[in-house]
């Protein structure tokens, strides 16, 4: 019985210790880029940091990256069902893009996005995007999370319904957890 309640003790603290880890890098991958996201059109800073308890979807596009424009319908739709979904915790959702701003507008003109579009103006998209989870800074990239219960799932390359449906439901189950 000693030696269970350890181990219990142990398993407990690595997990609080994980928890603890990844905040703190996931506070620091919001906070040491916000000046360098922008909303689209209105170039107003903006951050990462969640708001509320909403499950947070961002892809990461570029006009120049064809399965990323190839993926945009896609996104646009199942982001209007996500919004008359009445599952909680809600998803919220944004597209990151690492473009310039003509570019993005000339695109957004020919495939009409029905989430908000964001922009990257840093330096060095490659690095930013690893500390959000993807280790080679390829495009495109979905990021899944829900910082309030420690979820974050990264998914490379192009995405369809089926992989942000169950991204999702394994965000909201481990939310679920968490209460």
């Amino acid at each position: 019985m000693r030696l269970l309640k350890s181990s219990s003790v142990v398993i407990f603290s690595s997990w609080r210790i994980k928890l603890l880890l990844w905040a703190m890098a996931s506070a620091l991958a919001t906070t040491a880029t916000a000046a360098e996201l922008q909303s689209w059109p209105q170039n107003k800073p903006v951050s990462l940091t969640p708001g509320g308890h909403d499950i947070q979807v961002v892809n990461v596009w570029a006009t120049w990256c064809a399965p990323c424009r190839k993926e945009m319908p896609l996104l646009s739709r199942w982001y209007v069902k996500q919004q008359q979904s009445r599952a909680k915790p809600k998803v919220s959702m944004v597209g990151v893009a690492l473009d310039s701003e003509a570019n993005i507008a000339r695109f957004v003109r020919q495939t009409p996005v029905r989430y908000p579009l964001w922009r990257y103006s840093g330096t060095d998209s490659t690095a930013w995007m690893k500390t959000l989870g993807n280790p080679v800074g390829a495009l495109p990239f979905t990021l899944v999370r829900a910082p309030q219960c420690g979820f974050q799932a990264a998914l490379l390359g192009e995405v369809d319904e089926a992989k942000l449906d169950k991204a999702v439901a394994q965000a909201r189950q481990q939310c679920g957890r968490r209460r």
